[in-house]
């Protein structure tokens, strides 16, 4: 069935103790085509340009066990061409025309977009719809794209000082949910599939029934939906049901503590403590917990740990925002001469003031400003807005979150974040990794 819905122009966010902060509210329509691809249109013509972007629900954690990295491997592949596309040639069509094009993957979803000169709409449309139809799987791509992610598993994980963090912490974390393996995979699993198993895998995953059109910028209204229609009505749907892994991680059983030996100098403290889904009410007070604690040189870990304490050159705690139940991530870097539970200790002092004592009203009244600003200045481009459109629509089914999504965090109170603190930041539920030079190996 079509949907499609319309909004107001303007929206006031509120008022904040540094002044009124004024926001357009983002109109767009939505709809549905028979093959089950859902399209987003917001239509702007304040600049001459377009973002054309897919977003497929599939990640790592849609993966088999024993072929890890394909969600991940098909963000590379899927540039290799189609059957009226020659190999190498998405980039060139995109930069000829004056455009810019990406992909990124995650443990939920993958993500391809182009942003072009908005009187190339249809070149965006032609190549997206190619991706999804007929894309190149063959062994020639298959090889080189072998040799491209393990460069890039080189470059940015095993030759990068804490490098391995995020997937050591996630494997610690998680012993039988999907989230226990690192996106980027396992170079063995790619090794050993064979070409059947990638094509299996873009017959499952890449089809118009597991994926989110979104369009941003300077277009028509309806030409572009008939050329939604020229492009992507042909393609069928998959007719298997897509996989999606219905599988709940037990609670940990206390403590978890790991000593990882790499290549660096300084030694470091990353605790990962299990946290809800995004998206709920408890992941918004955990968010704003995390920027309490990390965001800025006015931050409580920052002026505790480097400035005052000098026990850490630098400090922070990133929520991830994961479909299922995840983790948030406290991190320090030690000092010269600090040890790692001296710092690991002072990293639980922090934590501890939040849970024995409200923030101040000040201190709460700045989070809430810096949440409104990340907000507001999250959408402020055409890519920005595509991209949480989809977004929005395949974590919630909600695409006017990127209106509302704020209410959510703004309904968050000081005693939601000492609760939080108390709740999910403690010892039995968290996983902590001591990395340390490999010079002191034993």
């Amino acid at each position: 069935m079509k949907r499609f819905i319309r909004f107001s122009l303007l929206f006031v966010l509120g008022a904040c103790s540094a002044g009124v902060t004024f926001a357009q509210t983002i109109p767009f329509e939505e709809y549905d085509l028979p093959n089950g691809l859902h399209v987003i249109l917001h239509e702007d013509h304040s600049t001459p340009i377009v973002a054309v972007s897919v977003m497929y629900h599939v990640g790592s954690k849609n993966e088999n066990p024993e072929r890890t990295g394909f969600a991940h491997f098909f963000e590379h592949l899927l540039f290799e061409g189609s059957d009226n596309i020659g190999r190498g040639e998405y980039a060139k069509y995109v930069e000829s025309a004056g455009g810019v094009l990406n992909a990124n993957t995650s443990n939920d979803r993958t993500y391809y977009y182009e942003v072009l000169p908005s009187n190339q709409l249809a070149l965006g449309l032609w190549l997206e719809s190619e991706r999804m139809m007929h894309a190149k799987v063959e062994e020639e791509g298959i090889e080189t794209q072998r040799e491209v992610v393990k460069e890039e598993r080189r470059q940015r994980i095993d030759n990068q000082p804490y490098g391995t963090f995020l997937q050591e912490i996630m494997a610690h974390a998680f012993t039988v949910h999907p989230y226990r393996w690192p996106v980027i995979g396992s170079m063995e699993h790619l090794n050993a599939a064979k070409e059947d198993d990638y094509v299996q895998f873009y017959r499952s995953f890449y089809v118009p029934n597991n994926a989110v059109l979104s369009i941003a910028g300077d277009f028509d209204l309806e030409e572009t939906k008939s050329l939604i229609g020229k492009y992507f009505a042909p393609i069928q749907p998959s007719e298997k049901p897509v996989y999606r892994p219905n599988i709940t991680e037990p609670p940990l059983k206390g403590p978890v503590i790991d000593t990882i030996y790499d290549n660096i100098q300084l030694p470091a403290v990353i605790q990962g403590y299990r946290i809800p889904a995004q998206g709920t009410p408890d992941f918004y007070a955990v968010s704003m917990l995390a920027q309490l604690l990390s965001q800025g040189q006015s931050s409580r870990f920052y002026k505790a740990l480097v400035d005052e304490q000098q026990k850490a050159v630098f400090a922070g705690s990133i929520p991830l925002p994961l479909e299922d139940p995840g983790i948030v991530i406290a991190y320090g870097i030690a000092n010269l001469n600090v040890s790692t539970g001296d710092l690991s200790s002072a990293m639980d002092e922090e934590i501890k003031k939040v849970q024995e004592n409200l923030i101040s009203e000040d201190e709460f009244q700045k989070l809430r400003n810096q949440v409104e600003k990340d907000f507001i200045s999250s959408n402020t481009t055409m890519a920005q807005i595509a991209e949480s459109l989809a977004n929005y629509y395949l974590y919630f089914g909600d695409s006017n979150l990127i209106n509302t999504q704020i209410d959510q965090y703004l309904a968050v109170t000081r005693q939601d974040i000492q609760r939080v603190a108390q709740r999910y930041f403690t010892p039995a539920n968290r996983v902590e990794m001591i990395y340390l030079p490999k010079s002191v190996k034993p």
